[in-house]
């Protein structure tokens, strides 16, 4: 007899594997002229004792001598056993050499199912990779993020722990803490558990754990009184006989446990057979004694101490209380869960039994066709009809080992809740069935379910609630990546909560960090202020330029016009329209035609703005400067030579910009990244490298143009043209120079404004330092627009630069 407190639970079970071989040896089918016998032992929960049990069975004495047996002809087919996993890894090591079929009922540990190691063991109870593969697909069905763990400190917690960790963080949830369950009842470590319990924020519970452990672990928490947390039972304790007798006051700290528990089994007969059992009439069963005393609360006036006399017991068994009046878990047919467990496990021998008895030599699976004795067969040899093994049990569901000898997993989800006589009960709220398809194993009623405090609403548990759309986790080094801070996501970027993504290259994110929206395109635009105002004085200059036209028409022969070579002042004034045209294809939204017209409209409107400007420039200089007898180089300078120039110079510059757009097609591009949340429409890279090259070509004309301009600034007259040409191409330099610099430090549509303006400055300073002069003659001061007065000291060269 072991020291152990009396386990109503385990004598169930063992009832249920003596009701399972009376029932097959009352079956005449099953086994014919076989009856089935058993030797019970008690392991202790001690593998020292459970191994030299074994080697009784398998010797048939006590002291065993490896290789002997007391029994030449021994009866031992195959052992139902033992509950827990490490009793059960003890005994398969033993076993297995002698391959002796061992079914375990309850053991659940993983590594039992390593072929090499026990290669005799079967077991009727799901592997904990099914459970832990359950625990965490209910844990990410209520979305709990933020689990405690308690686990047993044997193999078997210590493994399922490690397990069910590994497949939270798969999911993406997180252990707050992992505390083992001390096995030799030490108050001071489970007082130590229950401190981490409070002092942690996580509201879930997950215990890898028997009743013989938890048991005082959860008295411990009643004492400190924590009722705010969520427990998740294994099937080792989900439906405890000492837990469902919980004292009323007590129930309100379990209310809302959800659990695993194996699914009951239609056991007809069972409960009647447990009532039939009575000390008085089963005198060979030597637990009988404590079970009474623990259903009835009495003592046995044997047992009593010599000391203590029978007045001072409050009630003394006497054999004839009656079970069935007797409210105890021991007959509830709601905790015939693993007996039915045993039953499956005591009727897979029997099966195996008869499929070795009924095998036909010649047919038989060994040598030569060969059978095995059901009267004297070797343990291999029931081996392997074991492994082959299917029954249908009594729910009807067919039954087999699979490869690993483990049964496929079947479990029912039960949620601990108050019934109405003030206990716990056990409601099945689910169920979990490993052989449907893939996705569809969990099903849950989930209005059935009741929460701590008797409540409806799912629990929270996380150690940081879940970041809002538009920020992002961000985990410190060391820390869990469940407990993380939220960092709003950068601009340009949204998040759902977790992760940041770049919105699509045309989108943007808004304001809140949670939605892209097509970004906004810009672009100087004729509506806008900047735009007004730049399209006004395009339109001014045109405006001017035409007037300036139709002044010099109208007053064509007069001396200051003839004077100014009227044909290369209306192509001139024709240019600088050109060129203020040219500033209006910069405005409005890009495309190819416009980037296009943009360029050749700039870039041949000041060509032929400054080869006119030249042949004027050269005019002069050789109107003042050939001015001794037999020097007629101006009269060989003949106006079709000032078409020839013009006309090749402009046609220099068409080649230069057809060249360039040739080897660079301009293309409109969007250009993200020069304004937050905008698109800037843009002519691509092959515009700015015609542009630039136009430029450099008409920088080299205008640096002639001055150069001849300068040089006859002094020359003599009254109206010296040189002077106001030299002046304008000043500033034609000043503006051009500012516009480098100004042009790559603007971003955007203000590049676009900066050559607009460039183009406008430079034209208008053109226009008013050569046409203005001019102008104020003809029309405010008209008595200067006479030969006399345009030829001033030099009236014998004035005239002859009239003529075109």
């Amino acid at each position: 007899m072991c020291n152990e407190r009396f386990n109503i639970r385990n004598y169930r079970w063992m009832q249920g594997m003596i009701y399972a071989i009376k029932e097959i040896n009352d079956n005449s089918t099953l086994l014919p002229d076989v009856t089935l016998g058993y030797a019970i032992y008690d392991t202790c929960y001690n593998s020292p004792t459970a191994i030299e049990d074994v080697f009784a069975l398998i010797s048939g004495h006590r002291k065993f001598t490896p290789n002997y047996q007391c029994q030449l002809n021994s009866t031992l087919a195959a052992v139902v056993g033992a509950s827990t996993s490490a009793i059960s890894i003890a005994m398969a090591t033993v076993l297995g050499i002698y391959r002796y079929p061992q079914v375990s009922y309850f053991s659940s540990i993983p590594n039992l199912s390593d072929k090499e190691r026990f290669p005799s063991f079967f077991r009727t109870m799901p592997s904990d990779i099914f459970q832990s593969k359950v625990l965490v697909k209910l844990i990410k069905h209520f979305g709990w993020k933020w689990v405690g763990v308690l686990a047993d400190n044997v193999d078997y917690g210590i493994q399922a722990a490690e397990m069910f960790k590994i497949q939270m963080e798969r999911m993406g949830a997180c252990v707050a803490f992992n505390e083992g369950i001390p096995i030799d009842g030490s108050r001071k470590r489970y007082s130590e558990i229950v401190e981490v319990i409070r002092k942690s924020t996580a509201k879930i519970i997950v215990a890898f754990s028997c009743d013989a452990n938890i048991v005082p672990l959860l008295e411990e928490v009643v004492r400190q009184n924590i009722t705010d947390r969520t427990w998740v039972a294994t099937e080792g304790w989900s439906t405890s006989g000492p837990l469902s007798a919980i004292k009323k006051e007590y129930a309100k700290y379990w209310t809302g446990t959800i659990g695993l528990t194996l699914p009951l089994c239609k056991l007809e007969g069972f409960q009647e057979f447990l009532y039939e059992k009575n000390p008085v009439t089963t005198r060979d069963d030597t637990f009988i004694s404590e079970l009474w005393e623990d259903i009835f609360g009495c003592k046995w006036a044997y047992k009593l101490p010599s000391n203590v006399s029978q007045a001072d017991v409050k009630k003394l068994c006497t054999g004839l209380e009656d079970l069935r009046k007797a409210d105890h878990a021991y007959t509830d047919v709601s905790n015939f869960r693993i007996a039915c467990n045993v039953i499956n496990a005591v009727y897979a021998i029997a099966y195996a039994l008869q499929d070795l008895q009924s095998c036909r030599n010649g047919k038989g699976p060994f040598e030569n066709g060969t059978c095995a004795n059901i009267r004297s067969f070797e343990s291999w040899q029931l081996l392997h009809y074991m492994k082959n093994v299917r029954f249908v049990d009594r729910s009807g569901m067919e039954r087999y080992f699979d490869k690993n000898g483990d049964f496929l997993a079947v479990y029912d989800i039960i949620n601990w809740q108050v019934s109405s006589n003030g206990k716990i009960s056990y409601v099945t709220v689910g169920k979990y069935d490993a052989r449907v398809e893939p996705g569809h194993e969990l099903t849950l009623i989930e209005q059935d379910l009741v929460w701590t405090g008797g409540t409806r609403q799912v629990p929270r548990s996380m150690c940081r609630e879940d970041c809002r759309p538009g920020t992002r986790k961000n985990v410190e080094e060391g820390e869990s990546i469940c407990c993380f801070d939220c960092i709003p996501c950068a601009n340009g970027e949204v998040s759902n909560g977790t992760e940041c993504f770049a919105c699509p290259e045309d989108y943007w994110s808004n304001k809140q960090k949670d939605t892209c929206f097509l970004k906004e395109v810009e672009f100087l635009s004729f509506d806008e202020p900047l735009g007004i105002v730049l399209t006004i004085f395009s339109i001014l200059g045109i405006i001017i330029s035409t007037a300036i036209l139709a002044i010099f028409i109208k007053f064509m022969n007069t001396p200051i016009v003839r004077a100014n070579n009227y044909e290369l002042s209306f192509l001139l004034l024709f240019s600088l329209t050109l060129c203020f045209l040219a500033s209006l294809a910069f405005l409005g939204r890009p495309t190819v035609k416009f980037c296009i017209l943009r360029q050749i409209g700039f870039g041949i409107g000041f060509s032929l703005c400054l080869s006119c400007i030249l042949v004027k420039t050269i005019v002069v200089v050789l109107a003042f400067t050939m001015t001794k007898p037999n020097q007629n180089a101006l009269k060989r300078f003949r106006p079709m030579y000032h078409r020839v120039i013009v006309a090749s110079i402009t046609v220099i510059q068409i080649c230069i910009c057809i060249g360039f757009l040739l080897s660079s097609p301009i293309t409109v591009q969007k250009d993200p990244t020069v304004a937050v949340g905008k698109i800037i429409l843009e002519c691509s890279q092959g515009a700015e490298q015609t542009l630039f090259a136009i430029l450099i070509y008409i920088g080299v004309l205008a640096i002639l143009c001055f150069i001849l301009a300068f040089l006859a600034r002094k020359l003599p007259n009254n109206f010296n043209e040189a002077k106001f040409i030299s002046f304008s191409l000043l500033i034609f330099f000043v503006v051009w120079l500012s516009f480098i610099p100004a042009y790559f430090s603007s971003k955007g549509r203000y590049i676009v404004a900066v050559e607009v303006f460039a183009i406008l400055a430079s034209s208008f300073g053109l226009l008013t330092c050569i046409f203005f002069p001019k102008c104020y003659i003809i029309l405010l001061r008209p008595e200067l627009n006479t030969k006399r007065e345009m030829m001033g000291r030099a009236p014998a060269v004035a005239g002859n630069v009239h003529k075109p």
